[in-house]
């Protein structure tokens, strides 16, 4: 009988945990949420840099090359990311064959973009 309950509390135990975990890190979870939370903010600005860039400059197209799986090779005078960069306050550190750092002003060094844009 104590054997029995024991393995019943355990059980309750592991599913509280399961539910726990879920509620921390899952999908919906707290995690997921303060990073959709911090990350939002950053995205927006960028994305609106860059739309900003393309209606000034007349772009039909502005291409992630971060998820490069669809564009087999890109000649580089298409990338706009430098472009995009300081349009948001950013200057670019080194060439970007030497470096994909940046060296903000007044903000968090980000990571490059990979954006690539043509007519």
């Amino acid at each position: 009988d104590i054997k029995k309950q024991r393995e019943e509390e355990i059980t309750q135990k592991e599913r509280e945990l399961k539910a726990l975990q879920k509620k921390r890190f899952g999908k919906d979870g707290d995690l997921f949420k303060k990073r959709q939370e911090l990350i939002k903010p950053i995205q927006d600005k960028i994305y609106n840099a860059i739309q900003e860039m393309a209606e000034e400059r007349g772009y039909s197209l502005v291409f992630d090359r971060a998820a490069n799986a669809s564009i087999l090779y890109a000649n580089e005078r298409f990338d706009k990311s430098d472009a995009v960069l300081q349009k948001m306050d950013y200057t670019p550190t080194n060439s970007r064959k030497q470096s994909s750092g940046r060296t903000p002003q007044n903000r968090n060094t980000p990571q490059r973009m990979g954006n690539g844009a043509g007519r």
